[in-house]
């Protein structure tokens, strides 16, 4: 054991003392801050994050190399009896041991060169925590604070919340000896959760067999990053090179040799991964996308079926390619799991995708990820799609979910569980438990697995492959908690349930869109141009800066024929799709952009426009339209799924002229408020 002073015994903290922290995050903010403010040489995020990863894995090492019972050098009331050195002298020490060690996971310029006060304030930052016991990884939160802008803006890089991460792990259950690769590594997120996984599973069985170091890889085109991720792991037990620095998306044969004879195709039984993906980083050269039945142009045949053509594509964007590569690298029989926009399971755009997949493989199961998930870095809605490389039978189960929470707000900061008082609720050991879904979606989908799964809800459904509509493959659309409502509602007998598209084909409404007349005709006259955002409590809410010349108005007022009693819907936007108003006497003279939807009641025997207006505002509408909605390339969309909106109208004829009757008194209501309100503030001008 070291030797320590013993006036300072109750200041020293021992191995046994390190106790677990709740928030990383907030503590690397705060580093990087006093880095940024104070340290000499740079304000890089790089460097900066270099020094850190390299401190952290001081600290780790420090934590790995010692029994419980002895003091750990990394703290700053630490005093060597011999010697007594310095924080500065101590973690040095530390760096060269560590570097000494895996010295061929660092460059010979690989060296600290922080000041003794900045290092100060760092180690009186994590000194009483143990990093490898971080319920979040280390190394990939240093990342997110440090390099997370710049990475993000230049690379479509996001780094994968531990949950999410812990979730496809779980679900997709590696065996000890089954190969596993993530070929977009990162950090090695996906990595070092798989090494956690068995080590805990070897643990719990009272085994200590060392992990078998020939199953697990890791490959990332950032040298950096590959370079921070076998050093991690090395430090965790592999020191054997298993990640490499290497565009994944390359021909195999221009790889290095090293990588070429390690990384063979068909050989994985797992790819875990989260590729990098953006329409910003498309791929172009042709030499890759030849590789790729995705990097070619697909073609709908007259039977739903999509053809391959000899065409290439302009460009691809990443995820795409990644959906293949990952495929190939699987050997038959191989699982897969891969985070990827939404919008490769609904845009119209990209159907060819899902019929290539479901050509080639079968799907396991799919969880929609909130569009919290990434959040606070990107808005960008994900889901997680599980698959097996096989063909798929010709009508088979798969698993489906929708989060709700994830487990932090839209700033990243943790979510946890209240009662209806408002009241934290507490774990059995006293500590707050978080707000997420995940652990209740992996805990049901075992019950598919196990085909024990009885109660099916948002958080795990039962789904067949012959139910797929149009290629179109996100668990919104297929919610079963919305069907039970409106099989409820339906069976009670008070309301017929009529489909939106049902009610066009037989005349009973129509349904025209707007127009894009360009910014540069706002502000040119008096004529309002409604937009999505002006459409509030069931009103238009004129914006004087965007009103245009009466000249535009004549260009396209007989195409849109705006009347009293249309009603306007959002049908395109992030967050206002659904919000609807109705054009009054005083709203007929304007213009409307070509994200609202207009629909005019025509024969009105059954339906008038009011009970429209109250019938596309209930509940049961508004969560469809959610469900329906999706996004398309940058922007959502309800699309022609409008069609799909199954309204819920009265039986009782009374009961929809009383409804139709007091939407009608409110609406008047309004327009004698806006009146109301024009008259007052004309008292100026009188």
């Amino acid at each position: 054991m070291r030797s320590v002073l013993a006036s300072d015994a109750n200041k020293i903290i021992y191995r046994k003392d390190l106790v677990e922290v709740k928030d990383l995050k907030q503590i690397f903010k705060r580093m990087r801050n006093h880095l940024a403010g104070n340290f000499v040489g740079t304000t890089r995020d790089e460097r900066l994050a270099e020094q850190l990863i390299f401190l952290l894995f001081c600290k780790i090492y420090d934590e790995l190399t010692g029994s419980p019972d002895e003091p750990v050098l990394f703290q700053l009331n630490y005093h060597d009896i011999y010697s007594n050195s310095n924080i500065l002298e101590r973690v040095t020490l530390l760096f060269n041991q560590l570097k000494n060690q895996y010295s061929s996971m660092f460059d010979d310029h690989d060296r600290l060169f922080v000041d003794e006060t900045s290092l100060t304030s760092i180690v009186e930052s994590i000194e009483k925590f143990s990093i490898i016991k971080a319920s979040r990884d280390a190394i990939g939160d240093a990342f997110e604070i440090f390099l997370g802008p710049s990475l993000r803006g230049n690379k479509g890089q996001f780094f994968t919340p531990r949950n999410i991460v812990q979730t496809m792990i779980e679900i997709l259950d590696p065996k000890p000896n089954e190969r596993f690769i993530d070929p977009a590594c990162g950090t090695g997120g996906f990595l070092i959760v798989r090494l956690a996984q068995q080590t805990k599973k070897n643990e719990n069985k009272g085994v200590q067999e060392p992990y078998n170091m020939n199953v697990l890889f890791g490959i990332d085109k950032d040298q950096f990053l590959a370079k921070i991720t076998q050093l991690y792991l090395a430090i965790l037990g592999f020191q054997e090179k298993v990640v490499f620095c290497e565009n994944s998306l390359n021909p195999p044969e221009s790889w290095s040799s090293k990588v070429f004879e390690t990384i063979k195709l068909n050989s994985f039984d797992i790819v875990c991964t989260n590729p990098p993906f953006g329409a910003k980083i498309p791929i172009k050269s042709k030499e890759i996308l030849r590789d790729y039945h995705l990097g070619h142009k697909w073609k709908k045949q007259a039977d739903g079926s999509w053809h391959k053509t000899e065409t290439l594509q302009e460009k691809q964007p990443p995820q795409i390619l990644f959906i293949e590569r990952c495929l190939k690298l699987l050997k038959p029989g191989g699982r897969l799991g891969i985070i990827l926009p939404d919008g490769i399971f609904g845009n119209p755009s990209d159907r060819y995708i899902l019929y290539y997949l479901r050509q080639h493989v079968k799907i396991l199961a799919l969880i929609s990820c909130s569009h919290l998930a990434f959040l606070p870095h990107t808005h960008t809605k994900t889901s997680l799609l599980f698959v097996e490389k096989r063909k798929p039978q010709q009508d088979y189960s798969l698993f489906m979910a929708i989060t709700e929470n994830v487990g932090h707000d839209k700033n990243g900061k943790p979510l946890y569980l209240i009662d209806n008082k408002g009241n934290f609720i507490l774990d059995t050991n006293g500590n707050k438990i978080i707000n997420d879904d995940f652990p209740k979606i992996v805990e049901n989908y075992r019950e598919f697995r196990a085909g024990t799964l009885q109660d099916q809800s948002h958080l795990g459904f039962i789904f067949t492959s012959s139910q797929i509509e149009n290629q179109i493959l996100i668990p919104e659309y297929y919610n079963p908690e919305i069907a039970q409502r409106l099989y409820i509602i339906e069976n009670e007998g008070k309301y017929q349930l009529v489909r939106i598209g049902d009610l066009v084909k037989k005349g009973t409404i129509q349904i025209t869109r707007g127009h894009e007349i360009g910014s540069k005709f706002y502000g040119t006259g008096p004529i309002p141009f409604v937009r999505t955002s002006d459409l509030i409590n069931w009103e238009i809410n004129i914006d004087p800066k965007k009103q245009v010349a009466r000249e535009v108005y004549e260009l396209y007022k007989d195409k849109q024929d705006i009347r009293a009693g249309d009603i306007l819907l959002v049908n395109d936007g992030t967050f206002l799709i659904g919000k609807t108003a109705m054009i009054t006497e005083k709203d007929t003279q304007i213009l409307i952009q070509s994200h609202l939807k207009k629909i005019r009641v025509v024969k009105k025997e059954f339906l008038d426009e009011n009970l429209l207006l109250w019938a596309l505002n209930t509940d049961i509408v508004q969560d469809q339209i959610r469900a329906k909605t999706f996004i398309q390339s940058t922007i959502s969309t309800l699309g022609n799924r409008l069609m799909d909106l199954v309204l819920p109208i009265p039986r009782e004829k009374e009961k929809r002229n009383a409804i139709s009757q007091e939407i009608e008194e409110i609406i008047q209501e309004k327009m004698a408020l806006r009146e109301r309100i024009r008259r007052t503030l004309e008292i100026l001008n009188n």
